[in-house]
């Protein structure tokens, strides 16, 4: 193409004006068409460079668009093997095992040495963002206060039970309801078994609402989950607020209400055992109902550079006209969080006979139920993570509104392990 174009300049110029044009011109003219022929060459050969380019690029691009098919389909088979597995990562156990030697002194009895294991084992299952539902076994027999099992029978095979078996809902900000068997809502005043056993687990309905300072704990339940006996139902309600005056200061006020109609029933368990309230003795009937109010309090500080907490809790049955009273007032110093932490706790408490309804209190102080009091010590270790020591120790007497006062001690040194 380059040649064509210079030759017919040439021949031009040749043609029209040769014989006008000096030497110098023509020898300017010439090196002019020179370099537009090597510009045309360059653009051509620029041209050729574009060309190639492009098909690389093109073929680059089918390359990548296979490549995206490919990886979308690869993604998709993850996610589908994701969404299969999701369950497991939605569900997880946790737990603890407990094992225990006991001595118990009790007035007019002789005293026994005994081991008892304590085991419980929950599975939690995230149904959806707010739903969560729980099933849980326990070691032990129908208490249902206590899921301790003695050792013995020459090795025997032991028991196990169920102890939970509930969900919660989560219905709206810092709102919770949940039904089933399931971990009492209604909180222990400083962490002590007064009013209710750490262990019971009511079967019913609850209500739980907690904000940045008030909170509302409720349920409802059936002792005797078939109205065909005869029971009524029963319910349970406490509030409070918790306040932080100051950093290292906190506080906590609140109250509760308690309605158990048990008149017209007998013995929960069958076994003819009030567990420390009026009955009578003809009917075999509880005497009296249990509505049951409660005023409690917190106080935490730090006291050399260790937590410390101070909590009172006191009721009254508004259905017994004698014997409706309790109290407990008590300490904690330092806190059991990791290795090397302990704790000490002295506790004093007083529940007389129909205070309130005996089935569900402490069942080891006193020997369980109310018509008691006493002084509880307890200390704690941190041996490593999640693996703790324990000791308890109660100077008790039972049997007092019958005038006839008996001494009952206990003690009892645990290792306790959790898993989660």
């Amino acid at each position: 193409m380059r040649r064509p174009i210079a030759v017919a300049v040439l021949l031009a110029l040749s043609t029209s004006g040769f014989a006008a044009v000096s030497d110098e011109q023509f020898q300017l003219l010439l090196d002019q068409v020179t370099k537009m022929n090597q510009r045309l060459g360059a653009l051509e050969h620029e041209n050729s460079s574009l060309k190639q380019a492009n098909t690389e690029l093109r073929q680059t691009n089918e390359a990548a668009v296979e490549k995206t098919v490919e990886l979308k389909e690869s993604v998709a088979a993850v996610e589908k093997r994701v969404d299969k597995s999701s369950w497991t990562e939605r569900m997880h156990w946790k737990g603890d095992f407990r094992p225990r030697y006991e001595y118990i002194d009790a007035e007019g009895k002789d005293s026994r040495n005994r081991n008892r294991i304590r085991a419980r084992a929950e599975l939690v299952a995230e149904i959806s963002p707010t739903m969560v539902v729980g099933i849980g076994l326990a070691s032990g027999s129908e208490d249902p206060v206590s899921s301790n099992q003695t050792l013995g029978g020459g090795g025997s095979t032991k028991g196990l039970n169920l102890d939970l078996a509930y969900f919660d809902w989560k219905a709206g900000q810092n709102m919770i309801i949940g039904a089933g068997k399931f971990k009492n809502p209604i909180k222990r005043t400083g962490g002590h078994n007064f009013l209710m056993d750490s262990d019971w687990r009511p079967e019913g309905i609850n209500f739980r609402w907690a904000g940045e300072r008030l909170y509302f704990n409720s349920m409802f339940n059936y002792f005797e989950g078939d109205s065909k006996k005869g029971t009524e139902p029963t319910y349970f309600m406490q509030g409070g607020i918790k306040l932080k005056p100051t950093d290292g200061l906190s506080l906590k006020l609140g109250a509760g209400y308690t309605v158990i109609d048990a008149t017209a029933h007998s013995s929960f368990l069958g076994d003819g055992d009030f567990f420390g309230n009026s009955f009578n003795p003809i009917t075999d009937k509880y005497l009296y109902d249990y509505h049951v109010v409660q005023g409690f309090a917190e106080f935490g500080f730090n006291l050399f550079d260790l937590p410390v907490l101070v909590f009172g809790d006191i009721i009254h049955n508004t259905e017994a006209p004698t014997n409706n009273d309790g109290y407990a007032v008590g300490f904690r110093l330092g806190k059991v969080k990791n290795p090397g932490d302990w704790d000490f706790r002295l506790a004093y408490q007083d529940l007389e006979a129909d205070a309130t309804l005996g089935l569900i209190t402490d069942s080891d102080f006193g020997g369980g139920g109310t018509d008691v009091r006493g002084f509880v010590f307890k200390g704690g270790y941190g041996i490593a993570k999640n693996w703790t020591t324990n000791m308890t120790y109660i100077l008790s007497e039972n049997n007092l509104a019958a005038g006839d006062p008996r001494d009952f001690d206990r003690l009892q040194l645990d290792l306790k392990f959790k898993f989660k």
